[in-house]
């Protein structure tokens, strides 16, 4: 009887099998020492190898592919993925310990043109010592102690992040050399960080004859009583070089630290996990998420509401009051559309090994080129039933929070035939081996705000592709398995259209009030609808405080206003913006119709409500610091948010009044020490 064929499936569990064994047995050989570190630093790369290799041909195999039926195929197949992950991560480890400290072999013609670089600069002394070596290295294993031992030559005192301070004749582990001449090195306390090679020397101390031939280098030709002072001269020429080095290396005053930082001592959780195959080929780290992150205040709502100057920078471009009414000048804008966010489908999951902290959906206008104005951020609900669809705007008693409200508006006053609204859907996760975090981006899509006419687009329900890779690639798929060729049949098609990941977003128009509103709102912003009312009563205080109280308009002293030097801060805070929302709300339940029509009273109970509610909420010690997408932190602020609100609302019930002083001098209610910066308003810092 004929052997019987085995499946793809089970060869690769064989395969598994077999890269475990050869894992293992490597670990026994290291941790007994039998055998030479580099053979043991060469199977491991072997291995590596091996494994990458597996995990790829598993992750190409189907159901389809199997000769026969399995049973449970797809919990096989992610155990075996689980299985290769864990090897690939021992492995990985195990490589980093028997890498030696010197150059990768991933870096290997680098680090050959950085040793012949450092030989050049080293005299003929030297010179004979490293070929001498590199006869060593070529005749026997890399040693710890000859080739990547070097000697600091001279002091060298670090001057930006990064740097490592040395002194002359302190002993330096080598562990990567660069390009650029700046080194990463370690010193015999531990203390890691870069110094610049012209500062080493090859060797495990300084004595006379090292001594000597730091005068044969410098030329001196002095005697040993002028050592200090020859010694002083070099350190000086040699930080001069170095000032100028870097200044022609970057072409910036920025490190060299950052570049070799990222490279090197803080690879990104998101990184590691793309080079795993752990999450999906299309998922890329989060563009809109590194705007928010390294571009300060720029990409934030808090700098989009703030007035724009002229320019001439003597006046504003857009705020202006009507002096018949004394109101807020309505300005229409080329592009004011109001949307929602009805849910996505067919969105892949990021792989295992992951916690993720929040599915959403980051959001801004977008020219294909750049970003052009705030960029928001929508959460969205997740049931693990239907783990590949997200869904935003739960139906919820009380008011839906800003954070989960996928009804939003843009305004946009760029002239850019291209203009549309870039949806980026991202994940942010925690990574359970390690607890990094990191945010991925799980496809982006685009809506053209115009047709090819230049119309604007009608009001209706838009079905949208979701592309992988960033908004700057085109045609990647979210995942290698997705192809968007054009099938046979007319059912494949189908079937196949069903399975592309897509946006559900729906154009509609706006009642009378609120189109009243957006008009009065900054020419560029992009927020949640349901707080057009708050912000447009901002902007009134605004005007008020900047157009008619100022002595003159080119007077730009500080001005004593503790709403507009807070209120920004509510649009990067959803939940405290909440806390304004639901305390207004209740505020304007006890207004009469003639209150609600009378603009100096309507401002006048806003300025009391957000006193004791925000502005107090935002000084109080117990409420943590606002921090994305960490459970923890988000409920402990709710809870202090809930509690705090409910405790002055009971203080204003027993006083009569819906705000006031009194509550800053409770004994009861604690808040943090007074700063004059509570409020200041700098009109010159913060203006656009």
């Amino acid at each position: 009887m004929p052997p019987k064929r085995k499946g793809p499936l089970q060869l690769v569990q064989r395969e598994v099998d077999e890269i475990k064994k050869q894992v293992d047995s490597l670990v026994k050989d290291v941790q007994s020492q039998d055998g030479s570190t580099e053979e043991a630093f060469r199977r491991c790369q072997e291995l590596q190898m091996s494994t990458e290799k597996t995990l790829r041909t598993l992750k190409k195999l189907t159901k389809a592919d199997e000769l026969a039926p399995v049973g449970s195929y797809d919990e096989r197949k992610q155990e075996e993925e689980r299985r290769l992950q864990n090897i690939l991560e021992r492995v990985n480890t195990l490589s980093l310990e028997l890498s030696p400290p010197g150059p990768s072999t991933a870096a290997g013609d680098v680090s050959k043109q950085d040793s012949e670089d450092d030989d050049d600069d080293e005299d003929s002394n030297d010179d004979d010592v490293d070929s001498d070596e590199d006869e060593k290295r070529t005749a026997k294993p890399t040693s710890l102690s000859d080739p990547h031992i070097y000697t600091v030559l001279s002091d060298f005192k670090g001057e930006q992040e990064g740097d490592l301070s040395v002194q002359r004749g302190q002993v330096l582990r080598i562990i990567r050399t660069t390009a650029d001449g700046w080194w990463l090195a370690q010193d015999t306390k531990g203390n890691r960080g870069v110094v610049p090679k012209t500062y080493l020397k090859i060797g495990s101390g300084v004595d006379d004859d090292d001594e000597d031939d730091e005068d044969d280098e410098d030329d001196s030709g002095d005697e040993k009583d002028d050592d200090d002072e020859n010694e002083e001269e070099k350190e000086e020429q040699d930080g001069e070089e170095l000032t100028d080095d870097r200044e022609k290396q970057s072409g910036t005053s920025h490190s060299n630290w950052c570049t070799v930082r990222k490279a090197l001592t803080e690879i990104d959780a998101t990184d590691v996990l793309s080079a795993m195959g752990a999450i999906p080929s299309g998922f890329r780290p989060s563009t809109l998420n590194k705007l928010l992150v390294e571009e300060g205040v720029t990409y934030r709502g808090s700098h989009y509401i703030q007035p724009e100057l002229s320019q001439s920078q003597l006046s504003f471009s857009d705020l202006f009051l009507d002096p018949d009414t004394g109101r807020v000048r309505a300005r229409q804008v080329r592009s004011c559309v109001c949307f929602t966010l009805w849910s996505c489908r067919m969105i892949p999951t990021p792989g295992v090994g992951v916690q993720v902290l929040s599915r959403h959906i980051r959001l801004c206008a977008f020219d294909g080129t750049q970003v052009l104005s705030n960029i928001h951020t929508v959460r969205a609900t997740y049931n693990f039933k239907s783990p590949k669809t997200w869904s935003f705007s739960p139906r919820m008693t009380g008011i839906l929070p800003t954070l989960l409200d996928g009804e939003c508006f843009l305004r946009c006053n760029s002239a850019s035939p291209d203009l549309g609204i870039l949806f980026e859907l991202g994940v942010t996760f925690i990574r359970n081996s390690t607890g990094e975090r990191g945010d991925l981006s799980c496809g982006w899509a685009f809506l053209k705000l115009t047709d090819d006419t230049g119309n604007p687009l009608p009001n209706r329900t838009y079905e949208l592709p979701v592309n992988g890779g960033t908004p700057y690639e085109k045609d990647v798929a979210v995942e290698a398995s997705v192809t968007r060729g054009s099938p046979a049949g007319v059912f494949q098609q189908m079937l196949q259209a069903r399975r592309q990941p897509k946006l559900i977003v729906k154009l509609k128009s706006a009642n009378s009030r609120t189109r009243t509103q957006l008009s009065l709102l900054p020419d560029t912003l992009l927020h949640c609808l349901s707080c057009v009312h708050l912000l447009a009563l901002h902007r009134q205080l605004l005007a008020d405080t900047l157009l008619m109280d100022r002595p003159t308009m080119q007077n730009a002293d500080l001005i004593c206003s503790p709403i507009l030097s807070t209120f920004p801060v509510l649009l990067d805070q959803p939940d405290v913006l909440d806390a304004l929302r639901s305390a207004w709300l209740d505020a304007e339940t006890n207004m009469s119709r003639a209150q609600k029509r009378n603009l100096f009273y309507v401002k006048q109970e806003f300025v009391k409500v957000y006193m004791s509610s925000v502005y107090f909420l935002l000084h109080s010690p117990s409420l943590p610091c606002h921090r994305w997408a960490d459970p923890p932190s988000e409920e402990q602020r709710a809870r202090v948010i809930y509690a705090t609100l409910d405790s002055l609302k009971h203080t204003q019930h027993t006083t009569g009044q819906s705000g006031g002083p009194e509550v800053f001098v409770d004994p009861m209610h604690q808040h943090l020490a007074f700063d004059v910066t509570e409020l200041t308003f700098d009109l010159l810092r913060v203006a656009r």
